[in-house]
């Protein structure tokens, strides 16, 4: 129980009155002393009007709070920042550390004995889980759940993956404006996050894993009935970890994290979960190594047929048995032993988890791919890292040398990406540079770059594109992203020039350009940073402080353990 409410409601006495006014307050707004002496649970409540995705998130704190009272506690809301991912501009990417510190900083200034984590859309789940583990009271994530899957035209429609696919039939004239407007209609059919593997449903898939969220959690589309009695279960849970004094730094082991990569590996994940990951790691006071997640994606198949890497949908997988299933399915390969927010091991949790559809979540023995979904590159273009998603890539590129097509810049691309007279071929290879933390700035989600309108039109849909932002995990496409360090701070993407020969060996996990290291010191020689993009508020303390995407675009104050 929180010492400052506990001290109080023994009616202690101390020189400031401070016992007296928090007593009195908290009277103020309607409750008792037999409130004041239960275990407080704060709710971080990130519903906004301007975030979809959350847009029932009031609803699912009110059967938080349910859970709590039933428990003997006291629930308390109280609101954190919150990031709609088709709103935020330039990116929500460059406000994820911000919303880590709003969480840690209230998680410990309030007097919560522990925190129920309400997140849904992509960066929110990380950055609650950052600030949790930062502030070190027992917490649990309850994420809102995916959409339900659409339809049109006789298509099964998942937001966003075919947002981009008939984006691209529009500007190839495949099908019409009205029938576009038709499809805007369609495509988002309740509340609830993206119903593909998005970067949001393997956030929500990896915290189950991880040990911090109850069995289940991933899956349960937002309209389902389940949902909110599950976060009853939460509620009623939260009382019970407080009680047992289970803190994230215990739950968030260095196996557990394994148990995580393993699971991302296994469904296909989005490739903003490496940063993510790397980020709450080193909020824990380790370095989570690029390597780590290669060496897991060698040995870890991938077993879940969910787009963008295969056809079904996160209702489909809830229809399998949901994550619980495919951590059951992947028991050989885990850490089965490791606490979870319940005080019971994963392995316990899982016992009675079963696989209910074979087309979904396939055995082991016959994966849709022999390695996992995510793998990393090295070479003399990105020294310290890049990531493609190869399960979402087109086969034939995997192991392909192109001439690099180079853009400066978004604005760069945007002018030029559709000109007849732009010199491109299908085996091409497209650079975009800075567009990474420093230089967009914000990591932005423009690595899955429009393809060429005069190869549109040839009707190819897929060439090797790199650049050092990151791309939304419901893409698709042969893309390297991340390329680290980055070219806004001299790194050797930055030093691509058109016509250079670019080599990519995905089963080797090399990328390359063909260029001698003496013409490499001479374009360094020349090169010149641009002018920062922030000069006061926050954007200055974000280009100031964010470490390069191997490190998890954390601010480098906030990495490690404790205060």
């Amino acid at each position: 129980m929180s010492d400052s409410f506990s001290r109080s409601t023994r009616g202690a006495v101390d020189a400031r009155g401070w016992g007296l006014t928090m007593r009195a307050w908290s009277k103020a707004s309607g409750f008792d002393d037999i409130d004041l002496a239960k275990p407080i649970v704060g709710i971080a409540q990130t519903w906004s009007e301007v975030n979809h995705c959350h847009i029932h998130f009031r609803e699912l704190a009110e059967a938080v709070k349910r859970g709590v009272w039933q428990a003997g506690g006291w629930p308390m809301e109280f609101p954190t920042i919150s990031l709609g991912e088709f709103h935020t501009r330039p990116t929500t990417m460059l406000f994820r550390n911000l919303l880590a510190m709003d969480a840690e900083e209230m998680i410990r200034a309030q007097p919560f004995d522990g925190v129920v984590l309400l997140a849904s859309c992509d960066k929110n789940v990380p950055a609650l889980l950052m600030g949790a583990a930062s502030a070190g009271k027992p917490a649990i994530m309850l994420t809102g759940g995916p959409m339900l899957a659409s339809k049109w035209n006789g298509q099964t429609l998942g937001a966003c993956t075919d947002c981009r696919r008939l984006t691209e039939d529009l500007r190839a004239g495949k099908i019409s404006l009205d029938q576009y407007r038709e499809i805007e209609d369609a495509i988002g059919r309740s509340t609830g996050h993206c119903m593909v593997m998005g970067t949001a449903s393997t956030m929500a898939s990896i915290t189950e894993a991880l040990g911090m969220a109850l069995p289940g959690t991933a899956a349960i589309p937002a309209p389902d009935s389940r949902r909110l009695r599950l976060a009853e279960a939460v509620g009623r849970q939260i009382v019970e970890t407080i009680k047992k004094e289970i803190t994230p730094a215990q739950v968030m082991t260095e196996k557990a994290f394994d148990n995580a990569i393993r699971v991302l590996m296994a469904i296909g994940g989005s490739t903003n979960a490496i940063v993510h990951l790397v980020a709450m790691s080193g909020r824990m006071g380790r370095k989570l190594a690029l390597e780590r997640f290669d060496e897991l994606s060698r040995t870890t198949p991938l077993i879940v047929d969910v787009r963008p890497s295969g056809k079904f949908h996160m209702e489909e997988l809830f229809e399998a048995g949901g994550i619980p299933a495919v951590l059951k399915e992947l028991s050989p390969l885990l850490h089965l032993d490791c606490l979870t927010i319940t005080g019971r091991t994963l392995g316990e949790e899982i016992e009675k988890a079963e696989v209910k559809r074979r087309d979904v979540i396939h055995p082991l023995s016959e994966p849709m791919a022999k390695e996992g979904g995510l793998a990393i590159l090295r070479g003399n273009l990105c020294p310290r890292g890049a990531v493609i998603k190869q399960s979402a890539a087109s086969p034939h590129l995997l192991n392909h040398t192109g001439r690099a097509v180079v853009f400066l810049n978004q604005e760069d691309l945007e002018n030029r990406i559709d000109s007849p007279d732009l010199d491109v071929r299908p085996d091409d290879v497209l650079i975009l540079q800075n567009v990474g933390p420093i230089g967009a700035p914000g990591i932005p989600e423009w690595g899955s770059i429009a393809m060429p309108r005069k190869l549109l039109d040839q009707g190819v849909r897929d060439m090797v594109r790199i650049s050092d932002a990151r791309m939304s995990g419901t893409a698709s496409g042969t893309v390297i992203l991340h390329v680290c360090p980055e070219a806004a701070i001299g790194g050797p993407l930055a030093l691509v020039r058109d016509g250079d020969l670019i080599e990519l060996d995905v089963p080797n996990r090399t990328l390359n350009v063909k260029i001698s290291d003496a013409e490499f010191a001479e374009r360094r020689a020349a090169w010149k940073p641009a002018p920062a993009k922030y000069s006061r508020g926050y954007g200055k303390l974000f280009l100031e402080h964010v470490n390069q995407a191997d490190e998890g675009c954390d601010f480098d104050f906030l990495v490690g353990a404790g205060l």
